[in-house]
């Protein structure tokens, strides 16, 4: 097996009385891209700042390619790319000037970083906009320019901090096709996202991190299967969301959680139709009648609910039901 090409052990970082990481330990193999996810504060950029030399852990220790980013971190960024949450680029140069800069940076010849700023852009298809000024580019560009920077000093593993928010459809999906690429040329990937959706799509593997700390680890499938292999949907009128929680929550040792975001009841289904069936009759005995109950495979979203006790969608908000913060079901 090849040796991670990203690790980090017992992590933990402190900003005054908030502990942004607690003891957080994850590795991945080269040529994947593996998917941080978490709610807003759980600690995912404070871990790729980390594992990028912008910061250090108040203690533990990171590793990027080999390369002990604590102890040698000039040497760690020779290896690695970084796109954050926001284009760092400067509208007032254009995309070619912006790509070309950054090449400088990474220590190539004048003659190096104009071809490769050259490929790169003509690669995430912004070669007939290169030479006008950022300013006149949209949202999406901006997003890709800055990926095109990141890309330029051929990076052995790319850090991702959300890169598809708040573009449009379109650019997220252009950039999918452009992630894939980049791992296939040999690319390895660490990448947050709130878009479970995109995880689903993109990561080989994921970690789920809440609080400071990592909660869960596996494939897509595997957390799916860690909540029994089917989900029971159920929708009912607020005055009976309570009740019906409790309800459901009774009927295999399972929790009922509720999503405030689609107002839906979900509870892990290990017997498939048999666990839909005893819910249905546990409903109807306590007169709660439902507005909707299905049977379906779980998606991220819920694992997401049932590992951090939130949806995606609520940065801060409270959801009915109990909460997985800290609790590992076989990860």
């Amino acid at each position: 097996m090849d040796s991670p090409i990203v690790r980090a052990e017992h992590v933990v970082k402190t900003f005054g009385d908030t502990t942004a990481l607690d003891d957080v330990s994850l590795s991945f193999e080269p040529g994947i891209i593996y998917g941080l996810l978490g709610p807003n504060g759980a600690g995912k950029t404070t871990l790729i700042r980390i594992l990028t030399t912008l910061i250090r852990p108040d203690s533990g220790s990171a590793w990027v390619d080999g390369i002990d980013v604590l102890h040698d971190p000039r040497t760690a960024r020779t290896r690695l790319g970084l796109a954050g949450q926001f284009a760092a680029v400067d509208e007032y140069l254009t995309g070619r000037e912006n790509v070309e800069m950054v090449g400088r940076l990474y220590n190539l010849s004048a003659t190096e970083a104009r071809r490769r700023a050259a490929e790169v852009l003509e690669r995430i298809d912004l070669g007939g906009a290169a030479d006008r000024t950022v300013r006149t580019y949209s949202g999406g560009m901006r997003r890709r320019l800055d990926l095109a920077a990141s890309m330029v000093g051929r990076p052995r593993v790319l850090f991702l901090d959300e890169p598809t928010t708040g573009i449009d459809p379109r650019s997220r999906v252009d950039i999918w096709g452009l992630i894939r690429e980049l791992v296939e040329s040999g690319t390895s990937i660490l990448m947050t996202t709130q878009y479970l959706d995109e995880a689903d799509q993109l990561a080989a593997s994921i970690g789920v991190i809440d609080h400071g700390h990592l909660i869960a680890e596996g494939t897509p499938e595997e957390l799916k299967d860690r909540l029994g292999g089917s989900v029971v949907e159920v929708v009912v009128d607020d005055v009976d969301r309570e009740n019906a929680v409790a309800l459901l929550s009774a009927i295999n040792g399972h929790d009922a959680t509720f999503d405030a975001a689609s107002k839906r009841i979900t509870l892990p289904a290990p017997k498939g139709a048999e666990t839909l069936m005893a819910a249905a009759r546990s409903l109807d005995g306590a007169g709660v009648t439902p507005n909707d109950i299905t049977l379906r495979r779980p998606t991220l979203d819920d694992v997401f609910l049932a590992y951090t006790g939130k949806s995606v969608e609520e940065e801060d908000g409270t959801t009915d039901g109990p909460k997985r913060r800290r609790k590992r079901r076989g990860a």
